[in-house]
């Protein structure tokens, strides 16, 4: 959203501000050294020819700039081909169906990188079978560094509640 109002002002009244800049008297070039501007100074009066050239604006020229205009496309390069032939497929979606990540599914994940819904189940499979669902298995399975998994194994993990009864009282038991 904020793209698209930083693009609609950005071009508001585009043509009419180029115009405007383009026929903008120049700005003044920078200090000559004083032993050059007598000699410059010599060579206009000498060629006034020079002067009206430089300050001349040629119509012929802005006439075609005015007629340019250009519509490009982004090739598609080889590296984005085989880019496409190497992502991997989605994961099936292992959490409940109602579950609110449902909705942040996404559909093409590149290879060594996994979706939330995929991090959160690998990271409960490993926390309910960690002897089938080893660290050099996740890496195989997912696509991942082995590395990468080993961490992410180590600082994250799922929550899980608990609730204690009160100390002195039974806990009420679900029916």
């Amino acid at each position: 959203m904020g793209a698209a109002v930083a693009r609609a002002v950005r071009n508001f009244n585009l043509e009419n501000r180029a115009e405007r800049e383009i026929s903008r008297m120049k700005p003044s070039p920078a200090p000559r050294h004083p032993s050059t501007k007598n000699l410059l100074r010599e060579q206009m009066s000498s060629h006034p020819e020079i002067k009206r050239e430089i300050d001349r604006k040629d119509d012929k020229l802005l006439s075609l700039l005015k007629d340019v205009y250009v519509d490009s496309q982004d090739p598609v390069s080889s590296l984005q081909g085989k880019d496409a032939a190497t992502r991997q497929k989605p994961k099936e979606f292992r959490l409940a169906k109602d579950h609110q990540f449902d909705m942040m599914n996404v559909k093409n994940i590149p290879k060594g990188k996994i979706s939330i819904v995929e991090a959160l189940t690998l990271l409960n499979n490993h926390k309910l079978y960690p002897d089938t669902w080893t660290a050099k298995k996740i890496a195989e399975e997912y696509h991942l560094e082995q590395q990468d998994v080993n961490s992410l194994l180590k600082y994250f993990v799922t929550f899980e509640v608990k609730i204690f009864p009160p100390e002195g009282k039974k806990a009420i038991e679900s029916k």
